[in-house]
């Protein structure tokens, strides 16, 4: 059953500069797969404040809706040239901790230590978003994706780009860092090395170049690269194959045993060793192997409020997390803040 607070229909699920939309798009009530779409085709997709409030709403609600299985994050950009063109600069002034370029000498100083420690870094927020949404994500880069653009893509579990793209981490061009001033760790500057290594992540940061997605330096980063026209339609097909043969309480604990995991093989020993307890004692193991066995595709039902290891959450909340409850998690953190 839905809680009341998820839509009878996404399609018409009114957020500003988003969409999201059922797949196939002619049904009436959500899908297995859904689709995130950034829709400021007019700007480039440029990415503002209202952006993150509208995307985390829309991540959050979609992570505890048991109709949906899956998600593909994109955009509505009919030429497919931008997936995202970074953070709009126009908009820059309109953030709740005041505007970036206000003149500090008409501030004092406890207003500007006031905004230091209450400002959050907006693309974080997206991706903190995505990295704690249940559902697994696949993000569809149809055309360029610079900055914010490319970062709040990291922790999705599958990215598909287009050949023609340029794709870049253009920070040190812009005097500023990586999105990494979110309370949680879960930007860029934890994302980045991780998948790339620590030595691709510092050519990358260091140049701020811009750079194809088949660059050897960046080809890691996508499950595939393609013409622009086969972006959305390669990510669909993936969302479909993961949301009908795959379960997803499986593939959230095993996202953060990668990326919050052990630090050495015995503590990895001992924390697979818990998580498998709990997990083939659960319904979506039970179907799991009954399918196997039937040689037939699964139809798993199990969902992470329901059936998550009560291992987790198995690492440490810090003090920079201000008060996030790690049994709510880090969604309903972000949805009190915005």
């Amino acid at each position: 059953m839905t809680s009341p607070e998820h839509p009878l229909s996404y399609n018409t699920y009114a957020l500003p500069q988003i969409k999201l939309e059922h797949h196939p798009l002619s049904s009436p009530v959500p899908t297995p797969v859904v689709k995130v779409l950034l829709d400021r085709p007019a700007k480039n997709n440029a990415f503002t404040d209202t952006m993150v409030t509208s995307l985390v709403t829309a991540f959050n609600l979609l992570s505890t809706d048991p109709r949906v299985r899956a998600i593909v994050f994109s955009s509505t950009d009919p030429r497919n040239r931008f997936f995202c063109a970074g953070m709009d600069l126009d908009d820059a002034s309109s953030s709740s901790s005041g505007s970036a370029f206000d003149d500090e000498r008409l501030l004092g100083e406890d207003e500007l230590d006031r905004r230091r420690k209450a400002h959050r870094d907006g693309g974080a927020q997206v991706s903190l978003a995505i990295y704690g949404c249940h559902k697994p994500v696949v993000a569809a880069l149809n055309g360029h994706a610079v900055g914010v653009g490319i970062t709040m893509t990291l922790p999705c579990n599958l990215r598909v780009a287009s050949q023609d793209a340029k794709v870049g981490f253009v920070f040190s061009r812009r005097g500023i860092n990586m999105s990494s001033s979110n309370p949680v760790e879960g930007t860029s500057s934890f994302f980045l090395p991780r998948i790339l290594g620590a030595g691709r992540a510092l050519h990358l940061v260091t140049t701020g170049s811009t750079y194809s997605p088949a660059d050897p330096l960046i080809r890691d980063l996508f499950a595939d690269v393609v013409p622009p026209g086969k972006v959305l339609p390669r990510a669909l097909e993936l969302a479909e194959d993961v949301a009908r043969m795959t379960s997803g309480v499986a593939i959230r604990a095993m996202k953060d045993m990668i990326y919050r995991g052990a630090t050495t093989p015995e503590e990895a020993f001992k924390l697979e060793s818990r998580v498998f307890f709990d997990l083939f004692r659960g319904s979506d193991a039970r179907e799991g192997i009954r399918s196997f066995l039937e040689k037939r595709d699964p139809d798993f039902k199990g969902q992470w409020e329901r059936e998550r290891p009560t291992v987790w959450p198995w690492f440490e909340m810090r003090e920079a997390d201000e008060g996030v409850d790690a049994k709510r998690g880090p969604l309903d953190w972000l949805k009190s803040k915005i």
